[in-house]
């Protein structure tokens, strides 16, 4: 969570978002736990999303990249690395964008992510989120990271002016 936490402060601040940070990790057998991707809020172009930009980003490792993280016995591919994905976002993916693009937690479910650690649920500043609740629907097991709640809040409300 603390690479996540590390992530959400890259973020330029605006009043209308929260900022968000993600990062992806696979367990491979002959490695342990390795991050291999990451994102946060309005990182790429677009009005982007944390998890949306890391998962991005990891669709587009090369297979010299993908030799570089995984020295020796490794992934065929990026489909098989996400097979094996856990997400750990300081804040529950969304279940809908005001802009109308896709929600994160169903680009989590697309690319067949396994677990989902939870820093803190998402206030109901702009939308009423149920991405856990839908992460959950289709079978993504939803951790939430007791404890880390306020920070990850603190993190996020960058540059609001909420009491």
């Amino acid at each position: 969570m603390e690479a996540a936490l590390a992530e959400a402060r890259k973020c330029v601040p605006i009043r209308t978002a929260f900022c968000v940070g993600c990062v992806l990790t696979v367990s491979w057998p002959t490695q342990g736990l390795t991050i291999i991707s990451t994102g946060y809020s309005r990182e790429l172009p677009g009005n982007t999303h944390a998890e949306a930009n890391a998962l991005t980003k990891l669709r587009s490792l090369t297979e010299e990249d993908i030799q570089s993280l995984f020295p020796g016995s490794r992934p065929s591919d990026v489909q098989d690395i996400l097979s094996r994905v856990d997400a750990v976002t300081t804040m529950e993916p969304c279940s809908v964008r005001t802009s109308g693009l896709s929600p994160c937690a169903d680009a989590l479910i697309a690319a067949g992510v396994r677990r989902c650690f939870i820093g803190v649920g998402e206030p109901d500043d702009f939308v009423n989120c149920e991405g856990a609740q839908r992460l959950e629907d289709a079978g993504v097991e939803v951790i939430w990271m007791a404890g880390m709640e306020k920070e990850c809040l603190e993190v996020a409300r960058q540059g609001h002016n909420v009491d």
